[in-house]
């Protein structure tokens, strides 16, 4: 079909209908005009090979524009010889003359047709195919360009979020909120609630209302603005959604200066800016954003009624028909085959007094259990009024807190569930950080299995929300990398509440929030503060300078390290945590962080696991004692080029446990280092999103014992290695939209335990595969777009039980960090 495709824009559709006209002109004549019987037999012929490709040319060209001028003086040549041998049936047998021209001119007919398919057609596709090339490389350049702009900008998107797949009760206030909004008199609109009523919900759904879309285009910017906001880095995001280089400002009024200029470009075009979550020490910066440009308009949503704001919309909690619904799926018990009686049912609905947070979670907590536990919830709470009729929070989370009762074998994961507090408001946490965190905290044995679960668990009882982005992924092998999970400010508060009721020195998680550079009294009053936390969390603002005053903690097997400044000095008392297991320091401000003291670690006896995201990172060699005890690191959007760069470890002396690489959005990765072929225990290797990385080393097929090998979106990376073929042990490969990769491997065959391969939007890669690849009599799966399925359908049936999944786009920003 393709090579028809390109042969019919050679031809085009006159030439197959003047074809047509002489196949079948030569057909009826030839056994009647006996004269030119041999001649036209040998036309005949030519013309019978021919006409099945030029029919099939001539449907496909039905929706094909193609110029005609390159085949003119063949079509004349056809049509004077389709006339030419119809005069052949009225030469007389004694006229010889007209029977040596008329054969003349059959046989000059005869080879035009077979020169111009040997040779002319020949030339034209090459020249078409080279045509054809450019254009791809053309749309590749595009590609190139658009993944260009998602790794410089998108990963600070203010992209709006996609509202849930299930909501209710919020059509009305939609729609009300929608109609005061578009009004011309209202330049900024504070959507105001309690915490959990949906606020956040409504102004998401604002946004995806075809309406408002259809009004402000691509000029709709979602900011999440949280407790301790930074404006220069709001505004930086906002210029990066725009797609414009992002800028350094030198002060926060520079900043606003620079984005009024920016809406003022963006202008006349309706721009609307969603300010969500601001909290009352924060109201001076909306100020700061409204700007006199016609058709800029502002939403607030806030905990707090602003009275020095005009138009102000109040998002009640839900009625009790629409509450029942929401309890009802969150229990699971729509299909009204319970045997909880509606009454119970009613009584707890009634407790929760609307709000959408708490009926979701005290629904998930019963879901499931017999009619005794729900009895026992309604007599644990007293009878009366609404626990929320004092307008208050702090009911809320005592009424949360009575319905996170955990049978005897899910303590881990009520534990599970505080571990969240670790992290800063409003951030999404990668579902591979707190399933590392938890392997090593609660079952390190069982190498995720239980953590994963957890995860999976704690989402079904809304008690966080589980983000899966990537279809073709979580599905299929235990991909994580690219999820992530969010909480509730609600649920979080009370994760923090629950860890924080013993005294300092006796809490089992501490969490350490420091503004400014304003520490706890609790650490400085001692000069030795002794901690006996299993896991530690301490979160510093951009404006944090402070050198880091001395405490003992000789029993954190978790550090949670999270910043914003430029540079980061890891804390000297880390030497000193001999049973630290996993450390986690992430850089939350907008450009990536200069870090220090990294060779601190090495130090740390039982150090298994390492997350570093957005910083730079030393050279590995200046790490004295390397990490024996090391068997995973993790690095996202780390600049890593000097660390592998000028690293010269030696492998024999240090990683001896390393089983697990993950490297993901590092952009200065270009190639990886030598002696990473010398880390024979290696299992598992993922290099994802690193768009400069072009080659592998010649020497991977050293790693013997590797059993994931993933290059997922290396965009430039042009070939597998041969040595590959020595990865015996290999079961899951993935080059999943490796844009340059045109083939692969010879000797692919050799991976003889190769289960999955994953291969989808490999653009270039359109050849026959090679003939090694029915020799992997252990493939069970191959995941692929549509294009890349068809070079699997002459080779299936060598295979017993191979599916070939053929796997749609799933276009959406969902995956994106939101920094």
């Amino acid at each position: 079909m393709a090579v028809a495709l390109v042969t019919g824009s050679v031809v085009g559709a006159a030439f197959g209908e003047v074809f047509a006209l002489l196949h079948e002109t030569v057909a009826n004549v030839v056994s009647q005009a006996l004269m030119f019987k041999s001649i036209l037999e040998r036309l005949k012929s030519t013309l019978d090979g021919l006409a099945p490709v030029v029919e099939e040319i001539r449907r496909l060209n039905k929706s094909l524009d193609h110029p005609e001028n390159e085949t003119k003086s063949l079509i004349k040549q056809m049509e004077k010889g389709e006339k030419l041998v119809r005069k052949c049936l009225k030469v007389k047998r004694w006229n010889y003359c007209f029977k040596a021209h008329y054969a003349s001119e059959l046989q000059e007919l005869d080879e035009a047709i077979v020169r111009f398919c040997q040779v002319d057609m020949i030339v034209q596709n090459t020249r078409n195919g080279l045509k054809t090339l450019v254009g791809v490389n053309l749309i590749l350049e595009k590609i190139d360009k658009n993944l260009d702009m998602k790794k410089k900008h998108g990963v600070l998107s203010c992209a709006v979020p996609r509202p849930p797949d299930f909501t209710v009760g919020l059509d009305l206030p939609l729609k009300e909120l929608k109609t005061l909004l578009l009004k011309k008199e209202v330049p900024l609109l504070l959507l105001t609630a309690l915490g959990g009523c949906g606020k956040t919900t409504l102004v998401k759904m604002l946004c995806s209302d075809e309406e408002i879309k259809g009004i402000y285009m691509d000029n709709i910017f979602f900011v999440n603005v949280s407790k301790n906001p930074n404006l220069k880095v709001i505004v930086q995001k906002l210029f990066s959604h725009k797609g414009d280089d992002r800028p350094e400002f030198q002060s926060d009024e520079d900043a606003i200066n620079q984005l009024e200029q920016l809406l003022n470009q963006i202008g006349p075009n309706p721009i609307l800016l969603i300010l969500d979550d601001v909290w009352p020490g924060s109201v001076s910066l909306i100020e700061k954003f409204q700007f006199n440009i016609p058709n800029y308009k502002i939403v607030v949503t806030s905990r707090t009624a602003f009275p020095r704001f005009r138009f102000i919309y109040n998002l009640n909690p839900l009625n009790h028909e629409d509450a029942m619904i929401l309890f009802r799926r969150s229990a699971a018990l729509q299909d009204g085959s319970s045997d909880i009686p509606e009454e119970d049912i009613e009584k707890i609905v009634r407790r929760c007094g609307g709000f959408p947070i708490v009926l979701k979670v005290i629904g998930g907590s019963l879901c499931g259990q017999p009619e005794v536990v729900w009895r026992s919830r309604l007599k644990k709470w007293s009878d009366g009024h609404s626990v929320f009729d004092s307008d208050t929070e702090a009911e809320q989370l005592a009424l949360l807190q009575e319905s996170l009762e955990f049978s005897a074998d899910k303590v881990i994961l009520k534990e599970s569930f505080m571990d969240l507090g670790s992290f800063p408001e409003d951030q999404r946490i990668p579902a591979t950080t707190l399933i590392d965190m938890w392997t090593e905290l609660y079952e390190p044995i069982k190498d995720g299995v239980h953590a994963i679960a957890n995860l999976h668990e704690l989402s079904t009882r809304n008690l966080a929300s589980l983000v899966m982005t990537r279809k073709d992924a979580s599905e299929v092998d235990n991909y994580y990398n690219e999820d992530f999970v969010t909480q509730h400010d609600l649920l979080r508060d009370l994760a923090i509440h629950l860890s924080s009721r013993e005294l300092i020195g006796q809490r089992q998680r501490l969490f350490v929030d420091i503004n400014g550079n304003n520490l706890p009294e609790w650490w400085t009053e001692q000069k030795q503060q002794l901690i006996n936390a299993r896991l530690l969390s301490i979160s510093t603002d951009e404006s944090y300078s402070s050198s880091w005053c001395n405490i003992q903690a000789p029993k954190v097997e978790a550090l949670v390290l999270n910043f914003q400044t430029r540079n980061y000095t890891l804390p000297k008392f880390v030497e000193k945590m001999d049973k630290l297991k996993v450390i986690i320091v992430t850089n939350y401000g907008f450009f990536p962080a200069q870090l220090s003291n990294f060779q601190l670690l090495g130090s740390l006896p039982n150090l298994k696991r390492i997350r570093l995201e957005r910083v730079s990172i030393p050279s590995l060699s200046n790490v004295p004692v390397p990490l024996r005890s090391l068997k995973k690191i993790s690095l996202f959007m780390c600049n890593i080029g000097q660390a592998f760069g000028n690293s010269t470890l030696q492998v024999s002396d240090s990683l001896l446990n390393l089983m697990e690489i993950n490297i993901d959005y590092c952009n200065d990765l270009v190639e990886l280092p030598a002696w990473l072929c010398d880390v024979v225990h290696l299992k598992k290797l993922s290099i994802t999103n690193c768009h400069k990385l072009t080659t592998l080393p010649e020497r991977i097929g050293k790693l013997v014992n590797l059993e994931l090998l993933r290059l997922r979106s290396c965009t430039e990376l042009s070939k597998l290695s041969d040595s590959i073929r020595s990865l015996h042990k290999l079961s899951i490969l993935d080059i999943s939209d490796c844009l340059s990769i045109s083939k692969l491997p010879k000797h692919i065959g050799e991976l003889s335990d190769l289960k999955e391969l994953h291969m989808k939007g490999c653009l270039r890669l359109r050849n026959q595969l090679p003939e090694s690849v029915i020799d992997l009599e252990q493939l069970k799966l191959v995941v692929c777009d549509e294009e890349r399925a068809k070079l699997w359908e002459p080779i299936k049936e060598f295979f017993s039980n191979l599916k070939v999944m053929v796997v749609k786009e799933d276009i959406n920003l969902n995956w994106l960090p939101k920094s």
